[in-house]
């Protein structure tokens, strides 16, 4: 079943970085780990909301490492959120692909030249289809 809501905003930045930028989280053994801890609580069916001192420590240790904007999404993220093709020119765009169970907050345009659509790196499962006009 999927979920409504906004979804958990640390969660889908830390599943962005995973599928742009991994080396980011898997190059330190401590956030490895603490990466890993997340993904397989959250994988579990435990709410990432249950989970904010393992995404404070990741986020603490980002910075650490001069990644600026840590895993929030609300900061200078590059990519976090791009401008929906169509927004202001042309015909807006008939859907978005976000979390496949509607955990995160993660939400992006469907590329044109792809295929498939992207991956959950948290669930391994396709990024859902939502419907913004019929």
């Amino acid at each position: 079943m999927v979920e409504s809501g906004p979804g958990h905003e640390r969660l889908g930045e830390l599943c962005r970085r995973l599928t742009a930028t991994p080396a980011e989280l898997t190059a330190d053994a401590r956030m490895r780990g603490l990466v890993d801890h997340i993904l397989a609580e959250v994988r579990a069916s435990r709410p990432p909301e249950e989970l904010e001192d393992s995404f404070d420590e990741v986020e603490e240790l980002l910075l650490a490492a001069g990644h600026s904007a840590g895993l929030g999404s609300y900061r200078t993220t590059p990519g976090s959120y791009e401008r929906l093709p169509g927004a202001g020119h042309g015909h807006p765009p008939l859907y978005v692909l976000a979390c496949p169970l509607g955990h995160c907050a993660r939400v992006e345009a469907p590329a044109a030249d792809a295929d498939r659509p992207p991956r959950c790196r948290v669930f391994e499962q396709p990024l859902r289809e939502i419907t913004l006009r019929p």
